[in-house]
């Protein structure tokens, strides 16, 4: 396997490589890069520095980014079916229209970051940051969601049946038609929310009795045991 390390890379070193065995690149950076198109299928990023490159439509199954820090990096159309982002800083960076069938992220910062029209099947979250992200319409079907937050996040028409959520956040988020039935959360902090609005949508969903007076309390109305 080829290896990089401690290079500055543009797409005329990169594009020959492509297309062929997988290469692993260490502490190398892209920043700006055109990247677009090119067959990267299993290549592995690590501590790469990757500000606002650009990965549009290329084919990145099986890759692994680790400890890299991409900030408004574009994976925009991108095939990233199985990959795997680890300990990384994507804020800002937009996902747009990109197949992200069984990818996951653990440990990461997407503050910001634009998943607009993903395709999100089997796709994971744990540990990672996603304030003010767009979601609209991605699916979190019967996924355990660990440690997300997800705070102010656009989450409209997201679906969360059967999801669990566990010291995670939904604050303020907007969540228009989104679908949480038989959803468990007990986990989230759902500060902000109004969940009275719609309520089937939310038919048997499973929130604690400090939420539900939350809830209710928002409402103007009191709660008292007797």
């Amino acid at each position: 396997m080829t290896e990089l390390t401690d290079r500055t890379l543009s797409r005329a070193d990169l594009a020959p490589l492509a297309g062929g065995d997988a290469v692993t690149l260490v502490n190398c950076t892209l920043d700006d890069a055109n990247l677009r198109d090119l067959d990267l299928t299993g290549w592995r990023f690590e501590r790469c520095s990757l500000n606002r490159t650009d990965f549009a439509s290329a084919a990145l199954e099986l890759a692994t980014f680790t400890h890299c820090r991409g900030p408004s990096a574009t994976f925009r159309s991108a095939h990233l079916d199985d990959a795997r982002f680890e300990a990384c800083d994507f804020n800002n960076a937009v996902f747009r229209n990109a197949v992200l069938t069984s990818a996951a992220f653990k440990d990461c910062k997407l503050t910001g970051s634009d998943f607009t029209e993903a395709r999100s099947t089997g796709t994971s979250f744990a540990d990672t940051l996603l304030v003010a992200a767009k979601l609209a319409g991605f699916s979190f079907r019967k996924d355990k969601l660990s440690g997300v937050d997800l705070s102010m996040a656009d989450l409209a028409k997201c679906d969360f049946r059967d999801a669990e959520f566990e010291k995670c956040s939904l604050r303020e988020s907007i969540i228009d038609n989104a679908r949480f039935e038989g959803a468990d959360l007990r986990g989230a902090d759902l500060t902000g929310l109004s969940l009275l609005t719609g309520a089937g949508r939310f038919k048997g969903a499973i929130i604690s009795a400090v939420q539900a007076e939350m809830i209710l309390s928002a409402t103007g109305l009191k709660v008292r045991a007797r």
